[in-house]
């Protein structure tokens, strides 16, 4: 369908660079003033899972439960389960025995005898242990990439998909800052596989630039530019179909799933779209701008 589509988007290059880097200082100036809201995965704190078996609960319900114990939970309660039975509880502080046991008997006094509760404690030095192996996946992550596209294709490649990996994963960091969303550990998967798939859309365009240069004489920027944008326009369907088709079941997931997985089905709604972006406009025109100048090296080496 846009198989032979010529707009030539990489006319229009430095307008999608002052976009994005517009984009990315507002996400370092949000993040720097108000931080990430991290959540207990990353903070000391205890979170409780507490079952009535098989009564349904509703969350004001709940609230007034752990308020009726003398305790304010960090987050909203979420309520899950087929029946609705099942209510997560998050404390921005680790509880005492004491403290776990004043909410699940005011649990018992409105729903029996019959629940149970699952107990997660994460203290301060696991917090921190946490927090940097999550840092730690996502810059090897990273790496491996880097080192993958530098072998298989050209260091050029490289640079291109590691500047889209990275404005992918802030874009999602910067949006969760700005609107104050929980970051817990469903987040960090939501990132990885971002870069998963931003990397995958990246090399089919690539594939094809490297595919197309093969047949062609390259003498100046502007045949450079046309191959790019010829590579582009060759897999935009297929772009195009591969992210609504994920885009599709991530809306699904945020709109008709529990609780406890929306954060992760939003973060990946963001990373999808800026994944089809920074793959287009991101990492094609930066290895445009670098080939380039690697041709104008040769010219002025052979002169």
């Amino acid at each position: 369908m846009l198989y032979n589509a010529n707009y030539d988007l990489m006319k229009h290059r430095r307008k999608f660079f002052g976009f994005s880097i517009a984009i990315t200082v507002i996400g370092i100036i949000t993040m720097l003033i108000f931080g990430l809201n991290l959540g207990v995965d990353f903070k000391a704190g205890t979170t409780l899972d507490i079952s009535t078996g098989g009564k349904a609960i509703q969350q004001s319900q709940a609230a007034e439960l752990v308020k009726s114990a003398g305790l304010d939970t960090a987050t909203p309660p979420i309520i899950g389960g087929a029946a609705e039975d099942r209510v997560t509880l998050r404390f921005d502080k680790v509880l005492t025995s004491q403290e776990v046991g004043q909410i699940e008997a005011s649990f018992k006094t409105a729903f029996g005898d019959n629940i149970s509760k699952e107990e997660n404690t994460v203290d301060t030095d696991l917090a921190k242990e946490l927090a940097m192996k999550a840092v730690l996946a996502v810059l090897l992550a990273s790496l491996g990439i880097v080192i993958y596209v530098s072998i298989r294709f050209e260091w050029r490649f490289a640079i291109g998909a590691i500047a889209a990996l990275l404005h992918d994963a802030f874009m999602v960091i910067a949006i969760f800052s700005i609107f104050r969303l929980e970051v817990n550990l469903p987040f960090v998967a939501a990132v990885l596989t971002i870069i998963g798939y931003s990397i995958n859309d990246t090399i089919v365009i690539f594939d094809r630039i490297r595919e197309n240069m093969r047949f062609a004489k390259v003498k100046t920027f502007e045949d450079l530019s046309q191959i790019v944008n010829r590579s582009i326009w060759q897999t935009m369907t297929r772009s195009i179909n591969t992210v609504l088709t994920v885009l599709i079941a991530a809306v699904l997931l945020f709109v008709m799933g529990s609780e406890a997985i929306k954060l992760f089905s939003l973060a990946m709604i963001i990373g999808l779209v800026s994944g089809m972006y920074s793959s287009v406009i991101i990492a094609s025109p930066i290895w445009l701008v670098l080939k380039h100048k690697s041709l104008n090296s040769k010219k002025k080496a052979a002169a």
